[in-house]
C-alpha cells in the first residue's frame, strides 16, 4: 500500500473524542441499508478496525456496523491516562457508545476485544444486546504454550529490549510475515493484496514512537485480568451477561486454546458455539462467511 493509500485509509475514519481518549471510528460500510440494528467492532490485541473489513462487510445487510480503534491503536492515539487495561479500553468502548447513542448495539469481540465486551456487556447491559466473541481473551491457567511469547510482552522492560535487539532489523516483511503464521492457520490462503496491505500497515505502527509501549501495555492488562479475582473477574463477569452470546473458536489458534469453549459455554447464560476446525486466531478474516452465517442465526434468534 502506498503512502497515498495509506492516506486515504486514514480519511476513511472519523475521530471521535470520549472522556480520555480520542478514538478513529470506521463505518457504517457505504450502502448499508437505513433502518437496520446497530453493531459494534472491537478488535484484538495489535489488530485494529480492519481486522473485521470482511465481516462487515459480509454483515451490511444485516447490521449497520461500526469498528473503532482501541485507544493507541490504528489510528487512534494512546489514552491520555495511559491505562490500557482491560478496564482502561471498556471504558472507551463504554464512552463511544454513550457518545453515538447508537445501543443497545450488537458488540462484536476478538481476543482482547472479547474481554473488553464482556467487561462492557456486564457493566453496561443497557449497551449490548447481543454478544459474538471470536477467540475471546477469557483467563486460561496455564496459558498454551504458544501464547507464552505474546504473554512476555508483559515483562516490564522487555519490550523496549527487543527494540533494541539486532533481530528488530530484520525486514517489515519478514516481522509481518511471523504476526500471519501466529493468528493465521493458513498463511498461505491469505491474498497478495492484502498480505501487503498488512505489511504496509506493520511499518506505519513500527514509526510510531508509542506502538511498542500500547502493545506491551495492553499485552499487561490482559495478563492482569487473568489474575482478577471478585467482582473483576472476567468469568464472574461472564456469568452477569444476559444477553444471547455466539461463541467461535478455532482449533488451529495459536493463542487461545478450544479448550476454554466448554467453560465459556457453562459461564454464559444463554451461549451457543461455533467450532471452526480449519481456523486460527481470527476466523473472522479467515472465515467471514461462516462466522456470518452462525451471526445471522444468532440475530434471527435474538
Amino acid at each position: 500500500m502506498s503512502a497515498e493509500q495509506l492516506e486515504t485509509e486514514a480519511e476513511s475514519f472519523r475521530t471521535v473524542r470520549v472522556p480520555g481518549a480520542e478514538l478513529a471510528v470506521r463505518g457504517p460500510l457505504r450502502g448499508t441499508p437505513d433502518g437496520l440494528p446497530p453493531a459494534l467492532y472491537v478488535h484484538g490485541l495489535g489488530g485494529s478496525a480492519d481486522n473485521w473489513a470482511a465481516l462487515m462487510a459480509e454483515l451490511s445487510g444485516v447490521v449497520a456496523g461500526e469498528a473503532l480503534d482501541l485507544p493507541g491503536f490504528g489510528w487512534s492515539t494512546p489514552p491520555q491516562d495511559g491505562n490500557l487495561s482491560v478496564s482502561g479500553h471498556a471504558r472507551a468502548v463504554i464512552g463511544y457508545l454513550e457518545h453515538a447513542g447508537r445501543g443497545p448495539v450488537h458488540l462484536f469481540g476478538n481476543s482482547l476485544g472479547g474481554a473488553v465486551s464482556v467487561r462492557v456487556a456486564a457493566l453496561r447491559p443497557d449497551l449490548v444486546r447481543s454478544l459474538t466473541l471470536i477467540s475471546p481473551a477469557l483467563p486460561e491457567l496455564p496459558p498454551q504454550r504458544s501464547a507464552w511469547p505474546t504473554g512476555l510482552l508483559a515483562v516490564p522492560g522487555l519490550p523496549a529490549l527487543l527494540g533494541r535487539a539486532p533481530d528488530r532489523r530484520r525486514s517489515v516483511e519478514a516481522a509481518t510475515d511471523s504476526l500471519l503464521r501466529l493468528v493465521y492457520a493458513d498463511p498461505s490462503a491469505i491474498p497478495a493484496a492484502q498480505r501487503a496491505r498488512a505489511v504496509e500497515e506493520y511499518r506505519r505502527r513500527m514509526a510510531l514512537p508509542y506502538a511498542l509501549a500500547v502493545l506491551a501495555g495492553s499485552a499487561r492488562g490482559v495478563v492482569s485480568a487473568y489474575t482478577e479475582r471478585g467482582e473483576q473477574s472476567l468469568w464472574r463477569q461472564a456469568a452477569q451477561v444476559r444477553v444471547p452470546v455466539l461463541l467461535v473458536y478455532g482449533l488451529k489458534d495459536k493463542l487461545v486454546s478450544y479448550r476454554c469453549a466448554r467453560r465459556a459455554c457453562e459461564a454464559f447464560a444463554d451461549a451457543r458455539l461455533l467450532v471452526l476446525p480449519d481456523s486460527g486466531h481470527v476466523a473472522m478474516m479467515e472465515h467471514p462467511e461462516r462466522v456470518g452465517r452462525a451471526v445471522r442465526e444468532l440475530l434471527a434468534e435474538a
